[in-house]
């Protein structure tokens, strides 16, 4: 099944389209066990022991590392500072 599910997310082909030749199983058993897992927090769980064991090898070096926004949580009821202005096209001036 994982095999299925990294062969999908790399290739980019769509879940119905997972070769029975390959012998990864049916795209739609691997999409299921994938949603399955992502919903029981399979993969933090996985990153979390991942980054431990690198960690106490000394395998990560951390000076390389940064932190991305895209997974810091947004606070909630922030006032707006007004609505956005509608800007139009204008014709510009002539420079002759």
């Amino acid at each position: 099944m994982v095999r299925g599910i990294l062969f999908v997310l790399y290739t980019g082909i769509g879940w119905e389209d997972l070769p029975q030749e390959l012998g990864f199983g049916s795209g739609m058993t691997c999409w299921r066990r994938l949603r399955d897992w992502q919903a029981c927090g399979v993969f933090d769980r996985l990153q979390a022991v991942l980054l431990a064991e690198l960690n106490a090898a000394g395998q990560i070096d951390w000076s390389r590392a940064i932190a991305d926004s895209s997974h810091v949580r947004a606070k909630k009821g922030v006032s707006r500072r007004g609505q956005a202005r509608w800007i139009e096209a204008q014709q510009a001036r002539s420079t002759t």
